[in-house]
């Protein structure tokens, strides 16, 4: 078998072909992406943009001069997060384990990311906090944002609203840009509906690739939005080259890419891999597999992922309930599955897009993926509004159960930091 492996080595010359073809100045499609890089003014400006947008104090002030009404929400966030309002990890955990207190032992070694999705809606984060602080329970450490942003950036001040209280809550987001595929760039596909056709890895064609990049570059240097959805292998080979040429871009791989076997995992960090830097970093934060992986693909993932480097720079993030309806066969729950591999597998986090499978089946409007694509102005003509809120609140408790089964089994969890000391 010794001489058999020894065929896979990739010879250097192999690897001298690949540099002549990325740096030979008459590379059409790489001449593209460091042209896009060039018209927002190089990774040098493009990073200095994009800090100064994401500045709290820059935030605050065009929510202020904007006269958004959610302004006072997140002044409101602020002063609950400074009088400690939330829950401290200790109070949480003793209320958790109850006379088990003493003999339970956290272990943060592998402590899990809580993590929700989708936060449509500012408003919906302000009712979550709420609950939070009511019921003492935790607030997330990640959020996944899949509204429209062209909507979002209009309503009210949404966009600026919502990353300005990701810094106020201490958490990690994601958000999803307009060119995800759904935006009619191919022309043979229809709404929503046909969701598995457009992110089969054939929803950005042609130029469509470059559009997406462009787009990324535009929230970046406008809002600071620094991570972003990637659905797309071309989209996530320009954004590892655009990292490589020094743009401090991060992005998570969508579920809907399909990524579903320990070799797709393979073949994606081996390009993160090629194209990391000199420091070994990658724009490659987050990688959500696909919901068919069972735990030895995930403990398979994680070893590959050690052995590129990547163990604490790449986070699994994990399906552990999805919406009720449009995407899978319910009822579909990994609590148990997570609880197993999280003692044994670092940096994951627990992705919540839906609630309890056994509460959402007696809800009168239980989630459904496809309404992540439904105009605001749609969701208030339906009257729906209330019923996503539930949905949503649904998620936040479903989170909850999860960090309550990892407290209990001596698992800590990473909720959001600022809130919870």
């Amino acid at each position: 078998m010794s001489n058999l492996r020894e065929k896979l080595r990739i010879s250097e010359d192999r690897i001298r072909q690949i540099n002549d073809f990325l740096l030979d100045p008459n590379n059409e499609i790489v001449n593209a992406v460091i042209e896009l890089v060039e018209k927002y003014g190089g990774p040098e400006a493009i990073n200095k943009k994009a800090e100064e947008a994401r500045q709290l104090p820059n935030l605050m002030a065009r929510l202020r001069d904007s006269g958004s009404t959610y302004l006072k929400d997140v002044e409101w966030l602020i002063e609950q997060r400074d009088k400690g309002a939330f829950a401290s990890m200790a109070d949480y955990q003793s209320r958790i384990l109850g006379d088990r207190r003493g003999e339970v032992k956290i272990d943060n070694t592998n402590a899990v990311t809580l993590e929700i999705s989708a936060l449509q809606y500012f408003p919906f984060l302000i009712a979550q906090a709420k609950e939070a602080i009511d019921k003492k329970n935790l607030m997330p450490g990640r959020y996944i944002r899949v509204r429209t942003m062209a909507e979002q950036v209009e309503d009210n001040g949404d966009t600026l609203a919502v990353a300005a209280a990701m810094q106020i809550v201490g958490a990690s987001y994601v958000e999803t840009l307009d060119t995800k595929g759904t935006d009619g760039s191919n022309c043979h596909l229809g709404g929503a509906e046909t969701i598995t056709g457009y992110f089969g890895g054939v929803g950005q064609p042609n130029d469509h690739a470059l559009k997406y990049a462009d787009e990324a570059l535009h929230f970046l240097t406008e809002y600071g939005i620094r991570q972003v959805l990637n659905v797309n292998p071309g989209t996530v080979l320009i954004s590892y080259l655009m990292h490589r040429l020094g743009v401090d871009n991060e992005f998570k791989i969508s579920v809907f890419m399909g990524n579903d076997n320990p070799y797709s995992v393979l073949w994606t960090l081996v390009g993160a891999k090629l194209f990391s830097r000199d420091d070994g970093s990658t724009p490659l934060i987050g990688f959500n597999l696909a919901n068919s992986v069972n735990n030895d693909t995930i403990r398979k993932t994680s070893a590959i992922r050690r052995a590129l480097g990547f163990e604490k720079v790449v986070r699994i993030e994990h399906h552990i309930v999805e919406t009720y309806k449009s995407i899978v066969v319910q009822p579909y729950d990994r609590l148990e599955e997570l609880v197993e591999v999280a003692a044994e597998v670092p940096n994951i986090s627990a992705k919540h897009e839906g609630g309890d499978p056994k509460i959402e089946k007696e809800l009168d409007h239980p989630s459904d993926i496809l309404e992540y694509f439904m105009a605001k102005s749609d969701v208030e003509a339906q009257g729906l509004m209330p019923a996503l809120e539930r949905n949503y609140m649904e998620k936040h408790r479903a989170v909850n159960r999860t960090a309550d089964a990892l407290t209990q089994a001596g698992i800590g969890v990473i909720p959001a930091w600022n809130l919870h000391k």
